[in-house]
């Protein structure tokens, strides 16, 4: 993958912003910070949220990779092609990334975020279909809360952005996680309950 997809303006609020995405933010920034990282590195910058709030409100080392120049991150590159020496940072981080990927090039992508990790790879992936939830709240008791995702197959046409989506046919959650498996130990794998359409992926790299 040699040129950006999308323009800057593609991340302004009125276009890009919207309840689940920030819901989605939430959880990077949970899986992340929870591990207590000394650093960090996120291959995508998107809008930045994610790379800003963790600059200027922790003391973890941040930086950031991306293939579009005018998004101006840290180090202009390819996620197939890495430009960081191995064990980079203790979490490796993409966000809504692979997805922009022809299939062919994502086990390589993948196979790139594993090398620049010292100790953990997160993942968040659009996982495409219906989903059944349900929220109970009774006095005195914490909230319950239940969903799954519904099986609802059907064609993925690639739309200028995304190359392929879970839940889309000949794209299963069980593939992903194999390939995910062949790289180490899945210590987190859900889509959150506000943000249905994001499929989470926590990976303990192993040793070397």
């Amino acid at each position: 993958m040699n040129e950006p997809q999308v323009q800057k303006t593609h991340y302004e609020f009125g276009r890009y912003g919207f309840e689940g995405r920030f819901v989605s933010y939430y959880y990077q920034l949970k899986e992340t910070l929870n591990r207590a990282p000394e650093s960090v590195l996120e291959v995508g910058v998107g809008d930045r949220v994610f790379g800003d709030f963790i600059r200027n409100n922790t003391g973890v080392r941040y930086q950031s990779v991306d293939i579009a120049e005018d998004l101006s991150p840290d180090i202009v590159g390819s996620i197939t092609n890495l430009p960081v020496p191995d064990n980079a940072a203790d979490i490796v981080c993409a966000f809504e990334v692979l997805e922009h990927l022809p299939l062919a090039e994502r086990e390589r992508a993948v196979a790139e975020l594993v090398r620049a990790a010292k100790k953990y790879v997160i993942i968040s992936v659009p996982h495409f279909g219906p989903m059944l939830a349900c929220s109970l709240k009774v006095p005195l008791l914490p909230l319950l809360r239940f969903s799954w995702k519904l099986p609802f197959p059907k064609n993925h046409v690639f739309n200028g952005q995304h190359y392929w989506e879970l839940g889309t046919r000949g794209h299963s959650v069980a593939a992903f996680r194999a390939l995910l498996a062949s790289h180490g130990r899945i210590v987190a794998d859900y889509v959150p309950f506000n943000s249905p359409y994001h499929h989470f992926f926590v990976l303990e790299c192993r040793e070397s």
